[in-house]
């Protein structure tokens, strides 16, 4: 929300009485003294006019984990283990997953409770890339980069897949980034051509990749600099 409308929610200020505050340079986001009224301010931001705080705002969360075979993306479920019960934290119900992963596949999984910093993640408009390693039940041919590259049809959502590259490593296995993430993308993919997926583990998001250091089931907060290349 930008600064002056921030401001003009609160009952105590019209709007001319904003436009003064801001011109006087007496609100302040984050410690830093604001004059512009499109300033934004979040759900974190702490806000303040003169020596007052208006909005203390609360901490932004930002968890890397290593996601193991046998645990669901969900914040709850009657079955299964979920992979915010893998977290030791506070509040685990303020959080949420950025890109999730199905129940037998591996590897990077960001949790966080900043939407809009998980949605510059996730969204295919922003052509971040999400990396998997892939093997397959049979040898992965070398026709397969070329259909991926060209995109896919799945009838069912009625749209062609984003190109996607694929590198090949070894007869059964693969590389592939892709900018989307649609129900069941990668097996659909290799699926095209009744190949079986029977191996699948995330390695990287975007700029974010899995650290090596996590086993399967740890995890660790995210460092300012990993946060800020969003």
């Amino acid at each position: 929300m930008r600064i002056d409308r921030f401001l003009s929610n609160l009952p105590r200020f019209n709007r001319q009485q904003v436009r003064l505050l801001l011109v006087e340079r007496r609100v302040a986001v984050d410690g830093v003294k604001v004059s512009d009224p499109h300033h934004e301010v979040r759900e974190f931001s702490r806000v303040c006019v003169d020596d007052e705080v208006l909005q203390e705002g609360k901490p932004a969360r930002y968890f890397m984990l290593h996601k193991p075979q046998g645990c669901v993306s969900a914040t709850s479920d009657p079955q299964h283990p979920t992979v915010l019960e893998l977290l030791d934290e506070p509040d685990i119900a303020e959080l949420h997953i950025a890109g999730r992963l199905d129940f037998n596949t591996t590897g990077l999984m960001l949790i966080t409770n900043d939407g809009q910093w998980s949605r510059r993640l996730t969204q295919p408009t922003t052509k971040l890339p999400k990396v998997y390693l892939v093997e397959t039940e049979q040898n992965i041919g070398a026709h397969y980069a070329a259909t991926f590259k060209a995109g896919l049809y799945f009838a069912f959502e009625d749209l062609t897949t984003q190109p996607a590259e694929l590198e090949l490593l070894g007869p059964r296995t693969a590389r592939l980034s892709i900018i989307e993430g649609r129900y069941h993308q990668v097996k659909r993919m290799f699926g095209h051509f009744n190949n079986k997926v029977i191996g699948l583990h995330r390695e990287r998001m975007g700029p974010l990749a899995l650290d090596c250091s996590l086993a399967p089931g740890a995890y660790r907060a995210l460092t300012l600099d990993e946060i800020r290349q969003v």
